[in-house]
C-alpha cells in the first residue's frame, strides 16, 4: 500500500509540474505581475497583528511570495524565510530582513535562495507555504522532500496557508500520515477555508 501510494504521489507530481509550467508560461508577463500583490482581506484575519511571518522565495513556477513578503514587512511585520542545512536536509526559519532587495540571500540546496547563516533563527506564527497541488480541504502535494510537513509537524500551533495558482485544486489526493494539512489556500481568485485543519 505504501509503496502504490508513493508512485501515485511521483506520477501525480510529475503531472502537475507539467500543468503548473505550461500554465505559468501562457500567463503573459503583465497579468502575472498583477496577482499575488497583496493578502486578500479575509485572509488577515488569520494574521495576528505582531505576528512573524514564513514565506518561501519563489522557485520556477510556483505561485509567487515576494510581494507578500515586502507587504507584510512594510505592515511592520517580521519575515522569515526557510533554510536547509546539514546532510540530513533539516529546514529552520531564518530572518529575512531585506525583502526588497534580497541582499541578505544566499544560494542553498536545490538552487533556492536562502537566508545566510548568521540570520537569526525564528519561529513564524504564520507560514505561507508552496505546493504542487492541493485540495478543497486543505490537502497539499509538495515536492516531496518533506521539509514542509516535519517542520509544520514540530510546530503544532503554527497557522499553514498554501499559495496556489487555480489549475493547482485537484479532486483527490493520496495521504500519508505524515502529511500535515493546510489552515487555508489562497489563489488569484478565491480563498479556500479557513479549516480547522491542525
Amino acid at each position: 500500500m505504501r509503496d502504490a501510494i508513493l508512485n501515485s504521489k511521483q506520477s501525480l507530481r510529475r503531472n502537475f509540474r507539467t500543468a503548473r509550467r505550461e500554465y505559468v508560461s501562457g500567463l503573459p508577463e503583465t497579468i502575472r505581475a498583477l496577482l499575488f500583490k497583496r493578502p486578500p482581506a479575509p485572509l488577515m484575519d488569520l494574521v495576528p497583528a505582531d505576528a512573524v511571518i514564513g514565506l518561501y522565495h519563489t522557485a520556477e513556477t510556483e505561485a509567487p511570495a515576494s510581494n507578500y513578503a515586502r507587504f507584510f514587512f512594510e505592515a511592520g511585520h517580521r519575515i522569515a524565510l526557510p533554510r536547509i542545512t546539514g546532510a540530513e536536509g533539516m529546514m529552520e526559519f531564518h530572518s529575512h530582513s531585506d525583502p526588497f532587495g534580497e541582499s541578505d540571500l544566499e544560494a542553498g540546496p536545490h538552487g533556492l535562495m536562502q537566508p545566510g547563516n548568521d540570520a537569526d533563527v525564528v519561529t513564524p506564527d504564520v507560514v505561507f507555504v508552496p505546493l504542487l497541488a492541493f485540495t478543497e480541504d486543505g490537502g497539499r502535494l509538495g515536492q516531496g522532500g518533506g521539509f514542509y510537513d516535519r517542520w509544520l509537524a514540530a510546530h503544532p500551533h503554527v497557522q499553514a496557508i498554501g499559495l496556489a495558482w487555480d489549475m493547482q485544486l485537484a479532486e483527490d489526493l493520496p495521504v500519508q500520515p505524515h502529511d500535515v494539512p493546510l489552515n487555508a489556500v489562497v489563489t488569484p481568485t478565491r480563498i479556500y477555508g479557513p479549516y480547522n485543519a491542525r
